[in-house]
């Protein structure tokens, strides 16, 4: 199917997407914000600049968007026009992101991937028991990697 803007306008609507302090992520920091969590955001020091640091239990928080990173789930479709430059650049996200994952779990971080579909769509989780599975996982939380998606599970 061919795009239904033109070339000019799907470029200036592509640049305007943020990369960081996306609605997800506001929606999540500012619950555990509420919680009594402190945090840093977007750590430079650590690999893939995580969006969420939390020194005191050695953990980070990535919100994965899930076109942007090629997440399979419902809510990713590859793109149907300029196919060879989406998937080039959604597979080296993929790249990145699993070599950013493997240099935080060698310095010793534990890492939580809160998929956008968690947060939006037709599989969506219900927040509060969104936030206390995040919340358990930074208290409890004895895996190393962990992903909560709209199929919900933590694994």
């Amino acid at each position: 199917m061919a795009d239904i803007v033109d070339k000019k306008t799907r470029s200036r609507m592509m640049s305007g997407i943020k990369g960081k302090n996306t609605k997800p992520e506001l929606l999540i920091r500012k619950a555990l914000f509420a919680k009594g969590f402190r945090y840093k955001l977007h750590d430079k020091k650590l690999p893939g600049k995580p969006d969420l640091v939390f020194p005191k239990y050695k953990a980070v928080i990535s919100i994965q968007g899930c076109f942007w990173h090629g997440h399979n789930c419902h809510l990713f479709k590859w793109p149907t026009t300029n196919e060879d430059f989406w998937k080039t650049k959604i597979n080296r996200n993929k790249v990145v992101d699993e070599r950013n994952r493997t240099e935080l779990l060698n310095g010793g971080w534990r890492i939580l991937e809160v998929w956008e579909c968690a947060l939006k769509g037709s599989k969506k989780l219900d927040f509060d028991n969104l936030l206390n599975l995040i919340i358990s996982w930074l208290k409890t939380g004895t895996t190393q990697f962990s992903v909560i998606s709209g199929e919900g599970q933590p694994g």
